[in-house]
């Protein structure tokens, strides 16, 4: 079986959905009877970007992988129409939910790419049970059309290794409206704790005290060791990947009630009002008093999120189409 997935997001992004696409490629290649072709056009500048939503998602990539068996897109972005069968990933759908909170073009585009995709796709793959619900309630997909088959946690977070020095709380997101970083700076001012914010550069005149950029997995999983915290006080996400990370890690974790986060975290974090700074601050806290048991929850939690069983999941679903 030989199946072509789209690695355009590599050249993009080192976020979330990057993150996603090398745990799945690192647990996928090598695997007997699977051959995997990596499709990619354009480079990492704003002209690559419009020359992939205008021209290759549509058309180029369904000329690339016509000889394929199956077409996987991991960022929602399909072709018009394909030979091979289609399956889409879809992360969440906050460009429709929180169409503000992104720049014009990406909104733009990304809220036909989303639509097209639930139209096109031969089964979508949702990375949780939140979004899957999303995609029913707001574009109206049946459920028998999607998968859910969520993240895995990347090995080198572990509670095993350098932990970085300091008194201080971790932040973990871009730079950009939804991961709410200012009120996590400002409920870290609360609690009397420096807050170090880590996450590349992103959009919407987001400027936070404490940001040290992006670091390399290393440096990311010693300061997830080193962090009284996590507080992770995303609007909406489709996942939220930095909580199992610290949770790897030993780290207690302070994240949003409701939606995806309450789902990943799975009883293993502390839940507050990601509205309010007070309501983080006293779940910064609580996880002060309740380290050590939320510590053993989350490494027990974060166990059950592995990339292979993510690819398991995927070349079984690949199978039953090609």
């Amino acid at each position: 079986m030989n199946v072509g997935i789209d690695v355009s997001p590599l050249v993009q992004t080192s976020a979330g959905t990057a993150r996603h696409l090398l745990g799945l490629l690192g647990a996928l290649e090598g695997r007997p009877g699977l051959e995997l072709t990596r499709l990619t056009f354009g480079g990492d500048g704003r002209a690559g970007t419009v020359a992939r939503d205008a021209g290759w998602y549509p058309v180029g990539i369904a000329r690339a992988a016509r000889n394929l068996d199956v077409l996987h897109c991991p960022t929602m972005r399909v072709p018009i129409r394909a030979r091979p069968a289609v399956v889409a990933t879809v992360h969440d759908v906050a460009i429709l939910r929180y169409p503000a909170a992104f720049p014009r073009w990406h909104r733009h585009t990304g809220q036909l790419a989303l639509r097209q995709a639930v139209r096109t796709a031969d089964v979508i793959v949702a990375v949780s049970e939140f979004t899957r619900g999303e995609l029913g309630e707001v574009l109206g997909v049946a459920s028998d059309r999607i998968r859910v088959i969520g993240n895995g946690v990347d090995p080198v977070f572990t509670a095993d290794g350098r932990a970085e020095g300091g008194d201080y709380v971790l932040a973990v997101g871009t730079l950009e409206p939804r991961k709410n970083l200012a009120c996590a700076v400002e409920a870290g001012r609360l609690a009397g704790l420096e807050v170090r914010v880590v996450g590349a550069t992103g959009w919407g005149g987001i400027d936070v005290p404490g940001w040290v950029g992006r670091v390399d997995d290393e440096s990311l999983a010693a300061l997830y060791r080193g962090a009284r915290c996590l507080i992770f006080p995303s609007l909406y996400e489709g996942f939220g990947l930095p909580i199992l990370e610290a949770m790897a890690c030993g780290t207690p974790v302070v994240t949003s009630r409701g939606g995806a986060t309450e789902e990943i975290a799975g009883g293993a974090a502390v839940l507050v009002d990601p509205l309010d700074a007070e309501a983080i601050a006293a779940g910064i806290a609580v996880a002060d008093t309740r380290r050590s048991e939320l510590a053993a929850l989350g490494l027990e939690r974060s166990a059950a999120f592995t990339w292979e069983r993510a690819a398991d999941a995927l070349e079984a679903l690949w199978r039953e189409l090609a």
